[in-house]
């Protein structure tokens, strides 16, 4: 079996704090944040979740859907954050299919530290875009990730179309 590694993927779980508890976990540091400020990564809120771009993503537009409530335990979601986190799911990937265009998605969620989670203290689902042709040497041969966007373009894309298919106007 072949390997593949990304070591810009350890370095980017070893800056986090230590998640022993909520004041110090990097996604219960957002909750309070407004997607309309340019200096975070926020595309949305709701009531039990917020989404936002990752700041280390695995593709262009790669999106995470974060439960408020601060918990490693994805059966410990109650229904309204779990209906909440599967509806913004829904419509990160209308979203990104708007904004991108991509083939396709990867979606899922990492619990615990052995299945990669790198917050392994606070369940979140990823949906990552993904095209033909995406896959390329430049992770193996030159430890680079090329990421063909930048954030804040892609934010003020995706906060545009948030707007549009959720009704709400334009800031």
């Amino acid at each position: 079996m072949e390997k593949l590694w990304s070591p810009w993927r350890s370095k980017y779980i070893e800056t986090f704090k230590s998640e022993s508890d909520s004041d110090k976990c990097i996604f219960c540091q957002m909750v309070n944040l407004d997607p309309a400020d340019n200096n975070n990564l926020l595309v949305d809120k709701g009531t039990y979740t917020f989404t936002v771009l990752n700041l280390y993503p695995y593709n262009n537009g790669h999106l995470m859907i974060v439960p408020k409530r601060h918990t490693g335990d994805f059966t410990s979601l109650s229904k309204d954050e779990y209906s909440e986190a599967m509806e913004k799911l829904q419509l990160a990937q209308k979203a990104l299919t708007k904004a991108l265009n991509p083939h396709g998605f990867n979606i899922g969620a990492n619990i615990g530290k052995v299945a990669g989670a790198g917050v392994e203290d606070h369940v979140h689902f990823h949906i990552v875009p993904r095209w033909n042709g995406d896959s390329n040497f430049m992770p193996v041969i030159g430890d680079v990730k090329v990421i063909s966007q930048d954030l804040a373009d892609t934010k003020t894309k995706l906060l545009k179309i948030y707007s549009e298919l959720l009704n709400l106007p334009n800031k």
